[in-house]
C-alpha cells in the first residue's frame, strides 16, 4: 500500500450496513390493526390458493414468528401486523394470487430480502405477504448478450457471483448485496456505490416479467437492446416499490469484471476540497468510486476500533475513490493528479492501496460507518441534489440543524460523486428515542424544504415507502404525483398492490 504519511489498516470481519429508518407517519398503535374483518376473507383466499393455485401447506405462514419475520424490513418504527406470509414458486403462481386478492378486496405487500429502508415492504394493516424467497433460480443465460434470466427472489451477491463464475460482472453494489433480492432492487431502483461509473439498477435491467395489480402477466422488452415499438412499460415497474403489480422475472445485463482496480483515500479540511479532487480526477480518468465521509464517521469508526486511523494526523473531511488501472500509465497519471491536489491545498494526506487486500482494507472506512453509528440510534435521511449543489446544500443543512438543535451530532456520509448525500442525527443520551425522533421530524420539514429549494429529491436510493410518504411533495409536484396515482389505477384498479406506500389512493 503506497502511503503519504499514513498507517495502514488492520483486517477486520465483513459487517453489513444495519440502519435504522424513522417512524414519519405511523404510531405503533395503529400499526396494531385487529385483524377480526379480513381474517375470514383471508382463510377463504387461501383455501381457494391450494384450490386453484396448487399451493401446498409449506408455501404459505400463519405463525406469529413468521409474520414478524416476513412482514418487516430494516425499518423499525412500524410495528409489522400481516394476516399471512404466502411463498409462490412461480409467476403463474403469483397470478392466482393477485387475481383472488382482487376478488377478497385482501392487499399484498411483496417481500424480497427486506433490506429496505423506508418501510416499502413492511405490512402492518393485515396484508398477505408475498415473499419470493422461492423464487430464486438463474436460468438462461446468453453469452453473446452478457445477459442472464433471473427469478425475483435471486440474492444479490448469487447473481454478482454468477457474472464473476462466467468472466463478466454485476456492478449494481452495496452493503445488504448478501441479503437483499434482486425484485427488491428493481422496486426500488436500487444504486449503491459504484454508480458514478455504472449506473443505477435500472441502467441493468433488459427485460421483465410482471403480474400486474389486474392480475395479467407482462412480458416487458424482453431483453432487447433496441426496441422502437411505443411505451416501454418496463421503465415504470423499476422503482415502483410493487404499488404496481410483482416482478417474477428478469433479464439482466451483465459488464466485463474491472481490471486492477485501486484504491486511494485522501484527507481534506475543507468540503469544497473534496469537490476539487472529484472534478480533478475525474477530468482524466474513469472513476468506479468516490465516496465522502467526515471526521465524525471516523471518530466513532476510532473509538469502536473497527479500524486504523487513516492517517497520522485527523482532518475534517475524507475522500475514497476507486478506479481501474491494468496500465502503468493510468497509475503514473493518477500520482500526478494527487500530487496536483496536494499542491494545490486540497489534500492534507492520502494512501492508496497496491493490492486486492489493502484495498479491501480501504474500503473498510467507509463500508463500516453505518454499522458503527447504529448504537447510537442515527435517524437518517437519503437524499440528493445536483453535484454542483453539494457543497452549499450541505452548509444550508448543517446551519439549520446547528441552529435549531445544537445538541444534534451529524455525520455525513455518501456517494457523492454522482450527488447522494446520507444525513445521520445522532441521538444524544439525554434524549429517549422517542423524544429524539419526535424531534427529527420536525428537522425533516426544515430539511426539506432546502432539498426542494435546490431542486433535489427526500429519497435519492431507499425508496419512499411509508417513512418519505408524507414528504413527497417536497420532491414531485402534485401534477406528478396524481399522474402517478392514475398509472396506478390503470395497472391496479382495486388497490391492492403494496396499498399505502409512495402515497395514498
Amino acid at each position: 500500500m503506497t502511503q503519504f504519511n499514513a498507517n495502514q489498516n488492520p483486517a477486520q470481519t465483513p459487517a453489513h450496513e444495519r440502519t435504522h429508518a424513522a417512524d414519519q407517519a405511523n404510531s405503533h398503535e395503529h400499526s396494531l390493526v385487529t385483524n377480526l374483518t379480513v381474517n375470514a376473507a383471508v382463510q377463504s383466499l387461501l383455501s381457494r390458493l391450494k384450490a386453484d393455485g396448487d399451493f401446498e401447506d409449506s408455501q404459505i405462514k400463519l405463525d406469529a414468528e413468521s409474520l414478524e419475520h416476513w412482514g418487516k424490513d430494516w425499518t423499525k418504527h412500524f410495528a409489522p401486523a400481516p394476516s399471512a406470509i404466502v411463498f409462490p414458486r412461480t409467476t403463474e403462481q403469483v397470478q392466482a394470487l393477485v387475481k383472488l386478492a382482487n376478488e377478497f378486496n385482501i392487499v399484498l405487500t411483496p417481500s424480497g430480502g427486506r433490506t429496505g429502508l423506508s418501510a416499502g415492504a413492511v405490512a402492518s394493516n393485515g396484508e398477505i405477504v408475498v415473499s419470493l424467497d422461492k423464487m430464486n433460480k438463474i436460468g438462461k443465460f446468453y453469452p453473446a448478450d452478457r445477459m442472464v434470466e433471473i427469478e425475483a427472489g435471486v440474492i444479490t451477491e448469487q447473481l454478482q457471483q454468477f457474472a464473476e463464475d462466467k468472466g463478466l460482472y454485476y456492478p449494481v453494489d452495496f452493503a445488504s448485496a448478501g441479503s437483499s433480492q434482486i425484485g427488491g432492487n428493481i422496486g426500488t431502483n436500487a444504486g449503491g456505490i459504484k454508480v458514478i461509473r455504472y449506473g443505477l439498477t435500472r441502467q441493468w435491467v433488459m427485460g421483465l416479467t410482471v403480474v400486474t395489480g389486474k392480475g395479467d402477466i407482462l412480458h416487458l422488452n424482453r431483453g432487447m437492446i433496441k426496441n422502437a415499438t411505443g411505451y416501454d412499460l418496463r421503465h415504470l415497474f423499476i422503482g415502483s416499490e410493487g404499488t404496481l403489480g410483482l416482478v417474477t422475472h428478469a433479464q439482466i445485463k451483465l459488464e466485463r469484471l474491472p481490471q486492477d482496480l485501486t484504491v486511494m483515500v485522501m484527507g481534506m479540511d475543507e468540503f469544497d476540497h473534496v469537490m476539487n479532487v472529484l472534478a480533478a480526477f475525474q477530468a482524466q480518468i474513469d472513476l468506479t468510486a468516490f465516496e465522502f465521509f467526515d471526521e465524525v464517521a471516523v471518530d466513532k469508526l476510532m473509538a469502536a476500533g473497527h479500524v486504523q486511523e487513516p492517517f497520522e494526523a485527523r482532518t475534517k473531511y475524507y475522500a475514497l475513490l476507486e478506479f481501474e488501472a491494468p496500465y502503468e500509465p493510468i497509475m503514473d497519471k493518477a500520482m500526478a493528479i494527487f500530487e496536483a491536489c496536494m499542491e494545490n491545498g486540497w489534500v492534507v494526506d492520502g494512501v492508496m492501496s497496491q493490492s486486492i487486500a489493502q484495498a479491501t482494507e480501504l474500503w473498510k472506512l467507509r463500508e463500516y460507518i453505518s454499522e458503527t453509528i447504529s448504537v447510537f440510534t442515527p435517524y437518517k435521511n437519503d437524499v440528493s441534489v445536483l453535484i454542483s449543489y453539494v457543497p452549499d446544500f450541505i452548509n444550508d443543512i448543517e446551519a439549520v440543524v446547528s441552529e435549531n438543535y445544537p445538541d444534534f451530532e451529524i455525520c455525513w456520509f455518501g456517494h457523492i460523486g454522482d450527488g447522494n448525500l446520507h444525513l445521520n442525527i445522532l441521538k444524544p443520551e439525554s434524549l429517549s428515542k422517542d423524544e429524539f425522533f419526535e424531534k427529527c421530524q420536525t428537522v425533516n420539514d426544515l430539511i426539506f424544504a432546502i432539498v426542494q429549494q435546490y431542486g433535489g429529491s427526500v429519497s435519492a436510493e431507499h425508496g419512499v415507502g411509508m417513512t418519505k410518504k408524507p414528504y413527497l411533495n417536497y420532491t414531485r409536484s402534485d401534477t406528478e404525483i396524481a399522474y402517478m396515482r392514475e398509472l396506478k389505477k390503470v395497472f391496479d384498479p382495486n388497490g391492492i398492490m403494496n396499498r399505502g406506500k409512495i402515497f395514498d389512493v
